[in-house]
């Protein structure tokens, strides 16, 4: 009986040896279920906890070993297939481990040809107090009237984070507002998100997931994967963080990502940019500098570097387009709240909106909407003495520029040239920060940005404008005020 015992145990020390050896240490909760649409189980759908990912079999099931840090199981909702959505905005894709004994999912099929899609981004709704909901409804009714012209096209949402601002108990009227989109939308969770004053990153992300369900998960449209991360890592110290992607994400975007063709279009969303600058500049281990940018952000354009991808990001305030390579973008999304609700702008002079992106296929197109301005305001024009900096010149603010634009001045509707590009302040954006009847928060003011152009008329008393061609050749005119 002892020897039986003695080799039980030897058994049982060389399985453990192999667990550590394989780097697969699980807390042993097998969690399995079934993929199935409309009756039928689903073949080759990806189910993960949070760090592994399986296939499920040729009956749409599948077995995980959960492992110790994982909360949720949550599928990757294949092209063609739509979650289930609950209180208007917030898809079912994931369930608690630990809420039963089995976790089935249920998809429905997509009544809409996915191949080609509309998704809206938006980011940084950071509500700060109750009051500050009317003014989102009204920007939630903005992108509705863009939805709607939109017709029977399959449409869904993204948003960036920082949903309120380190004020949970809005949570709640958050989602009830959202409720009238009648859309999935997708969230990353933003560092204004997190839970502050635990000992541990771990600790951060609860109450978030308590309402939205996992921080990574991904799910796929047409020919295109998406991919949604947390790399707001909390220190564990007050309220600091850094833009940091743990281990445990990269090993699940790692088998996530296995699955998806090389070549594929994959469109990543999480909420601190990876970096602001197409290149990378040397690494400066002070805060803020650490909280505005991924400081491991080589290590995640690496593991993209097989997919032609862009990147959807927030936290900054300001509108910012930068492009790594000719497979690589990233789009910086401009904050909804504008300056914190107290302006209808954000801190580079953007207005406070939201991106609009076509995907037709492989092919990705893209706009940013002003709330409550036309989709062909796509620039601001000022005139000669506006800004303090160049004061002979006209000044243009183009929010969505990256450098495939063309930004020229015209005189008396003739094009005179094209305009300089600078760094500076938009000067709208400066006399509202400056203005302290309107910004009730000390610790604002405006953004030094790079997507501002100037130009000195030749001929002053002539009527001014700006003519705007993006990447796509759609052209835009405004004039300068």
């Amino acid at each position: 009986m002892a020897m039986k015992r003695n080799m039980a145990t030897a058994l049982a020390a060389a399985s453990l040896m192999a667990v550590f050896a394989s780097g697969d240490l699980h807390a042993g909760v097998l969690v399995k279920g079934r993929v199935s649409s409309e009756g039928r189980g689903l073949p080759g759908v990806v189910v993960s906890d949070g760090c592994s990912c399986v296939l499920t079999d040729s009956k749409g099931r599948y077995e995980i070993m959960a492992d110790d840090g994982s909360r949720f199981v949550s599928v990757s909702v294949p092209a063609g297939y739509l979650p289930p959505v609950e209180k208007g905005s917030i898809p079912r894709f994931y369930k608690e481990i630990g809420s039963s004994d089995t976790y089935d999912f249920e998809l429905f099929r997509n009544p809409a040809d996915d191949s080609r899609h509309v998704f809206f981004v938006q980011a940084d709704v950071q509500l700060i107090e109750e009051s500050n909901l009317k003014a989102y409804d009204a920007i939630l009714q903005d992108l509705l009237d863009v939805r709607s012209s939109l017709g029977n096209t399959d449409v869904f949402g993204i948003d960036c984070g920082d949903i309120v601002g380190d004020t949970p108990s809005l949570y709640a009227p958050y989602i009830e507002s959202a409720s009238a989109l009648g859309m999935p939308v997708y969230r990353a969770i933003g560092n204004h998100d997190m839970d502050y004053c635990g000992r541990t990153f771990e600790t951060s992300y609860r109450t978030f997931g308590g309402h939205f369900g996992p921080t990574c998960f991904s799910f796929s449209k047409g020919r295109a994967h998406y991919v949604v991360i947390n790399n707001n890592f909390y220190i564990g110290r007050d309220y600091f963080y850094m833009g940091y992607i743990d281990e445990r994400t990269f090993k699940w975007l790692e088998q996530d990502l296995s699955h998806v063709p090389e070549g594929s279009l994959v469109i990543l969303a999480m909420h601190i940019p990876s970096r602001l600058s197409a290149e990378q500049k040397p690494f400066v281990y002070d805060y803020p500098t650490i909280a505005d940018q991924t400081v491991n952000a080589a290590a995640l354009h690496s593991l993209l570097g097989k997919y032609d991808v862009h990147i959807i990001s927030g936290h900054m305030h300001f509108n910012q387009n930068v492009c790594f390579s000719d497979r690589l973008m990233e789009h910086n999304t401009a904050a909804v709240c504008g300056t914190w609700w107290c302006t209808d702008v954000c801190l580079d002079g953007t207005p406070a909106g939201y991106g609009i992106y076509e995907v037709d296929g492989s092919s990705v197109t893209w706009k940013y909407k002003g709330s409550g301005k036309p989709l062909s305001y796509q620039a601001r024009a000022y005139l000669p003495g506006a800004s303090e900096e160049y004061p002979d010149a006209v000044i243009a603010n183009v929010w969505n520029w990256d450098p495939e634009w063309k930004v020229e001045w015209t005189e008396d509707g003739k094009v005179m040239g094209e305009m300089e590009r600078f760094t500076g302040y938009d000067p709208y954006a400066r006399r509202m920060c400056e203005d302290k009847s309107v910004i009730k928060y000390d610790w604002i003011g405006p953004t030094r940005t790079e997507h501002l152009f100037k130009a000195v008329p030749s001929d002053p008393d002539a009527e001014i404008g700006v003519r705007v061609t993006d990447r796509f050749g759609n052209v835009y005119l405004c004039e300068a005020e």
